[in-house]
């Protein structure tokens, strides 16, 4: 089986890869956030940190694209290409309201003329392998065999999917049923996606599609960093080596930024799902809400690996 890390705006970065390679990997790849390209054609302050070839050296990162004009697609991916990276990822399934409002993302699924269009120039002259990430539609499961026959036209390294539609967001559980209809006789190699929070959950995934051999873990690693070394068959992750992470994801955003502000929205937004780790969230979630400032910060977190106890193996759930 091969392992990736989804790309979650705010919250995977370079930074974030580099502290969970050294303490939960190695990760077979690892999706940067989506970069946006334009016409402007150069990358945002922001987008060139994150695939700036230093920030990533040694670890097999994918550039995500998201975009529905051909010619800035093209664009970025000879940036990318002359960066060194191997392949480009295109965004087709970003739920954002406000993304797919703009045609973007999952948004770029109600328009299959026009996606069609964007494949075939995309393939015909990327300068580096193509993989695309897609929900199965933007308002019902019944836009996706339409969207496989526009895939499966083209020559894709690896179709990743989350078997959900744009309107679902993460409230609904996954449909199996689509994800087999993109297992069936693939021209191309296929990846699921979707709520792999524990080992229970990624065993009922291949007892039900055996021959997959790619999954994406999302939401699940950030909750719990431990669980890529749980799916291999190891140890869940002790609570030393759950602060160790932490404390190398600080650092690194400390250097990162500049001032408290910055750093604490990237750290509060990674304790949304990481409090789940222990025993009491919502505790975990106040002593962080309340931080002002670093040095507040860091006696709040002092207080929770002080105080909680790590959730037992198997009792990882996002929100529950």
């Amino acid at each position: 089986m091969k392992y990736s890390l989804a790309p979650m705006e705010g919250i995977t970065g370079y930074t974030y890869r580099r502290a969970f390679e050294s303490c939960f990997g190695p990760m077979d790849q690892y999706y940067t956030p989506f970069l946006s390209p334009n016409s402007a054609r150069s990358f945002m302050k922001r987008e060139q940190k994150e695939v700036e070839p230093a920030h990533n050296a040694d670890l097999p990162v994918v550039p995500q694209l998201l975009t529905r004009n051909a010619e800035d697609f093209l664009w970025a991916s000879e940036r990318l290409a002359e960066y060194g990276y191997k392949e480009v990822n295109l965004n087709l399934g970003c739920p954002s309201g406000t993304v797919a409002a703009k045609g973007k993302g999952s948004g770029f699924l109600s328009f299959p003329e026009e996606l069609d269009l964007f494949l075939e120039k995309v393939f015909r002259e990327s300068p580096l392998p193509v993989s695309i990430k897609t929900r199965i539609g933007r308002n019902a499961d019944e836009e996706f065999p339409r969207l496989l026959a526009i895939y499966r036209k083209y020559p894709i390294s690896l179709l990743i999917v989350h078997p959900r539609i744009q309107k679902d967001f993460y409230k609904v559980p996954p449909r199996r049923e689509p994800f087999r209809l993109a297992m069936q006789d693939s021209p191309f190699p296929v990846c699921y996606n979707g709520d792999i929070f524990c080992r229970e959950d990624y065993e009922e995934l291949i007892s039900e599609f055996p021959d997959l051999d790619m999954v994406m873990l999302g939401r699940g690693i950030l909750v719990n960093p431990g669980l890529l070394r749980e799916l291999r068959g190891g140890a869940p992750a002790a609570k030393a080596e759950l602060r160790e992470f932490h404390e190398r994801l600080l650092d690194g955003y400390v250097e990162e930024f500049r001032g408290d502000r910055n750093l604490l929205y990237r750290m509060k937004e990674l304790w949304t799902y990481f409090r789940y780790s222990f025993e009491e969230p919502e505790r975990c979630r106040r002593l962080v809400r309340k931080a002002g400032n670093l040095a507040e910060y860091r006696a709040a977190v002092n207080e929770i690996f002080h105080m909680e106890t790590v959730r037992p193996t198997g009792g990882f759930s996002f929100g529950k």
